[in-house]
């Protein structure tokens, strides 16, 4: 477990920074990856506030249902669909998407 809210900001980072490209993963799973279980909005936080220009790759992290739940959805759907990543009736595909480290 990490000593402060910084070191939980550095691990979430190096872990969504690794999802590869054409792929998806949720908070839940960002969290468990980053050693810290049952802190998936913890995630949510540490994404919502990245420094302006970040090129940490966000978009690709989503909720365990598949869906987008940030406040400019289509930015992050757009976002996806470059990458070759497209939802079908607004929810990601995590069987076909999703990454498995």
């Amino acid at each position: 477990m990490p000593d402060s809210i910084e070191d939980a900001q550095i691990l979430i980072w190096q872990v969504v920074n690794a999802i590869p490209r054409g792929k998806v993963a949720t908070y839940g799973q960002i969290a468990r990856l980053a050693g810290l279980p049952q802190q998936a909005r913890l995630v949510g936080r540490i994404l919502s506030r990245l420094p302006a220009g970040s090129r940490l790759p966000w978009h690709r992290v989503i909720n365990s249902q598949g869906k987008v739940t940030n406040p400019s959805p289509e930015r992050q759907f757009a976002r996806l669909a470059d990458e070759g990543i497209v939802p079908i009736q607004g929810r990601i595909n995590l069987k076909l998407y999703g990454w498995q480290p």
